[in-house]
């Protein structure tokens, strides 16, 4: 079984006090764009969703080196490893085709059956390139007006190297947040993807259940427990595979205001045949 309806979504969220994703080419400093507007990764925004799965036990392809629960020290070991991923013999071409490699990928991890997996491998004669289109995309989130940014300049009471006997260079530091925003942003999920992936009505259900927490357990020196929460999640659920409407079109009736507020009623009504679910944060 695949995806049986379309689906857009779009969710809200607040950061206060908060570095949301810092650049490290501009100094870890919050992304901004050249108008000023904060800005978040579709990247950032994935790796917590994977984050979220794996913690209710989903098997997880791409697992950050703070969360790695298998001890596979690359994506290739994990994906050849007999235990934790599908063998070797999976991603050699003379024993496996590519396609039921992509399928075996996806049967066996959530996120590659969600957002697709490039599997590109070097081998002792033939790598492997295995491309798998996911069904699932999410946009990079925007904030509703340009962001104000501090700068606060940090030192550390102890020295990390030296003898002791002066402050060393390692002593100083930047931190850098975002004030006060609101961020949006906006995710479809593709019935006709999911044909070839797998994705079904129960793993869109199992991802709608996560984005309202979205930054539950997310907690570090640069974003503080509850500086950043979703205010709303919007789900559009469309009556077919096709859908009724455009996802562009779907995603502009959603008009945020800079304090996360927007006008359920008219949302409900603009688009006639499809009301959307709207769904408070944790």
């Amino acid at each position: 079984m695949s995806l049986e309806n379309k689906i857009d979504f779009a969710i809200i969220f607040s950061v206060k006090n908060a570095n949301p994703n810092g650049d490290p080419l501009n100094g870890n400093r919050p992304r901004i764009d050249y108008e000023g507007f904060g800005e978040i990764t579709d990247v950032c925004l994935k790796r917590k969703i994977r984050n979220h799965l794996q913690s209710t036990g989903h098997p997880i392809f791409v697992q950050s080196d703070e969360n790695k629960i298998d001890g596979m020290v690359s994506l290739k070991a994990r994906a050849e490893s007999d235990e934790f991923g599908l063998g070797k013999d999976a991603f050699n071409l003379k024993k496996t085709t590519p396609d039921n490699a992509a399928k075996l990928a996806c049967e066996k991890w959530l996120d590659v059956r969600t957002f697709g997996q490039l599997f590109a491998f070097k081998g002792d004669k033939n790598g492997v390139s295995i491309p798998i289109r996911g069904p699932v995309t999410i946009q990079s989130a925007f904030s509703i007006e340009p962001v104000s940014v501090t700068s606060t300049q940090i030192t550390k009471s102890v020295s990390g190297e030296g003898d002791g006997t002066k402050k060393s260079s390692d002593t100083m530091g930047m931190k850098h947040r975002v004030d006060k925003a609101v961020y949006v942003t906006y995710g479809s999920m593709n019935p006709q993807l999911s044909e070839r992936t797998g994705f079904n009505n129960g793993d869109a259900t199992t991802i709608k259940a996560v984005l309202p927490k979205l930054f539950e357990g997310d907690a570090s020196s640069a974003r503080p427990e509850g500086s950043m929460a979703v205010n709303k999640v919007v789900w559009w659920l469309h009556n077919s595979k096709s859908g009724q409407y455009s996802s562009a079109k779907v995603h502009q009736t959603l008009k945020v205001e800079s304090d996360g507020s927007f006008d359920e009623g008219g949302l409900k009504k603009a688009l006639e045949g499809l009301k959307p679910e709207i769904i408070d944060g944790f």
